[in-house]
C-alpha cells in the first residue's frame, strides 16, 4: 500500500467509526429526543406507570392547589385535554394559572396522577415553548401575536 492509500483507508476507518457511533446514539435517544409531550399525546400513548416523561401545556385556570409542606397539585392543559399533576417543591417565581410550564417526572401507579420532580415556567411574558405553541396553533387556539399573556410570540 502507498502512503495515499493509507491515509485514505485511515480516512474512510474513521468515517465509518463516527457514522456507527452517531447511529447508535440516534437509536438509543430516539424516545428521548422529544422535548415534552402534550397532554393529549401522553393519554393517546398510554404511557405506562414509572415511566419518566416531559408533560407540556398551559397551567389550567382555577386548578392550582396548594397543600402541605409545599405540595401543590394542578392540572396541565392543551386544551383538548388535561392530567392531574402533583409535585413538592419550590415552584418557579413565574408558575401561575394560564401560563406554559413543562414538568418532567412519572405517572403513579393507581391514580394515573403525573407525579413531577421539577417543573419549569416561562421566563417572560412573551415566551412560550415552540411545542406547545405549535399545538395551540394546530387546535386553532393561538395564533401569532395574540396578546393573552402567556400564549405570545416566542422571542429567541
Amino acid at each position: 500500500m502507498t502512503r495515499k492509500q493509507k491515509r485514505l483507508a485511515i480516512i474512510a476507518a474513521g468515517a465509518v467509526f463516527l457514522a456507527g457511533a452517531a447511529a447508535l446514539v440516534t437509536s438509543a435517544l430516539r424516545e428521548q429526543i422529544v422535548f415534552f409531550n402534550s397532554p393529549t399525546d401522553v393519554l393517546a400513548q398510554h404511557v405506562a406507570p414509572g415511566t419518566r416523561v416531559r408533560l407540556g401545556g398551559l397551567v389550567e385556570k382555577g386548578s392550582v392547589e396548594r397543600g402541605e409542606n409545599s405540595a401543590v397539585t394542578f392540572q396541565v392543559t392543551d386544551t383538548s385535554a388535561s392530567v392531574k399533576v402533583r409535585y413538592v417543591g419550590i415552584l418557579p417565581d413565574l408558575f401561575r394559572e394560564g401560563q406554559g410550564v413543562v414538568t418532567e417526572g412519572v405517572f403513579s401507579q393507581d391514580e394515573g396522577t403525573f407525579l413531577a420532580d421539577s417543573v419549569l415556567a416561562k421566563h417572560d411574558e412573551n415566551y412560550m415553548p415552540k411545542e406547545v405553541a405549535d399545538s395551540l396553533k394546530a387546535q386553532g387556539v393561538w395564533q401569532d401575536g395574540d396578546p393573552t399573556p402567556g400564549v405570545g410570540t416566542q422571542t429567541q
